[in-house]
């Protein structure tokens, strides 16, 4: 795939803070990438180096060919950017501001009022197009920050926390725009939402204290999880502590967690060795043994486990990294 946007030991200081460490990453047209991390962990401050809000200390950044430094104009034509607490000019209408904001991407008249209307009825401000953005909710705001960065229909969007302040409905239609979109675009999402992965994602890097620590993809990232193809099952019925020790020694299985019994089932979590594969192990072994089987779920993964240890995993967990 062609690559969008390339990063090559891309440091940044703030004074003896070395925020950002050797950061080297690609993203190609049709991927939406999820970049995520702790508080604090440096997302925000490489976006903005992506974008060319912030400069790097050294390392070099392109989007599209261009050079971030080299080439500021050529960079900010080609991407679609909602940063955190994206600033709204509160006096102005989302009909108004988006109208500014297509005048600044230098849009023709009748391309301008085309792409806001496409704008408009993707994020769905109809109902608020003409109201003082001062007086509209927290997710509305959201959404007038998104359309701002997609009036202009950019190569790349770059969008750090999308669906921050959003309903449950707000947010799925939020995600399933960024999935329809990436078809002909490349997207980089900053989020510490985990579900947002599952949801939208093709590929995750974890950053903490400024290094990457992990570059996959979603499916790679759950495969990590110590849950990963663990067996939960349900039997109708009790089980001795002996039946329970001959499923625990099965090929395969690594050990066996009893869960909190109700109405005399048995409930199980069965774990795998290596991640492997253990359902057809588990059910063949539950029928042979004429076991009333009322439910069996096979977990992918969890993605907050992984999260945690990724992160935690070195200098401590929270503890700040000065140069």
């Amino acid at each position: 795939m062609e690559t969008a946007i390339e990063t090559k030991k891309l440091n940044k200081h703030f004074g003896p803070l070395h925020v950002v460490r050797d950061m080297s990453f690609k993203v190609a047209y049709g991927e939406v990438l999820g970049f995520l991390g702790p508080n604090g962990a440096g997302k925000s401050t490489t976006m903005k180096m992506i974008t060319g809000f912030l400069e790097p200390t050294s390392g070099t950044v392109t989007v599209c060919g261009h050079d971030v430094i080299d080439e500021p104009i050529q960079v900010k034509e080609r991407i679609g950017y909602l940063p955190e607490g994206v600033p709204l000019y509160g006096e102005m209408t989302p009909r108004a501001f988006l109208r500014f904001v297509a005048a600044v991407r230098n849009l023709k008249a009748q391309e301008k009022e085309r792409r806001i209307n496409d704008v408009v009825r993707k994020i769905r401000l109809e109902a608020v197009l003409d109201q003082r953005i001062e007086t509209l909710s927290k997710g509305y705001k959201r959404r007038v920050g998104l359309a701002q960065a997609l009036v202009h229909d950019p190569e790349i969007l770059v969008l750090d926390e999308p669906t921050d302040g959003l309903d449950p409905n707000q947010k799925h239609e939020v995600r399933t725009l960024i999935t329809e979109m990436a078809k002909d675009k490349a997207i980089v999402i900053s989020t510490h939402i985990l579900e947002e992965v599952d949801a939208v994602c093709t590929r995750a890097i974890i950053i903490a204290q400024g290094e990457l620590l992990f570059d996959g993809s979603p499916e790679d990232l759950a495969a990590q999880s110590h849950f990963h193809n663990a067996v939960s099952l349900t039997i109708m019925s009790t089980l001795s502590q002996k039946d329970k020790a001959k499923l625990a020694k099965l090929d395969g299985i690594a050990s066996l967690e009893e869960l909190t019994c109700v109405d005399g089932a048995t409930r199980l979590l069965i774990f795998p060795e290596k991640g492997q594969s253990i359902v057809s192990i588990v059910s063949d072994y539950v029928q042979s043994n004429g076991w009333l089987l009322s439910e069996l779920h096979v977990e992918s993964g969890r993605l907050d486990e992984v999260f945690r240890t990724i992160t935690t995993q070195s200098n401590g967990e929270g503890e700040s990294r000065l140069s």
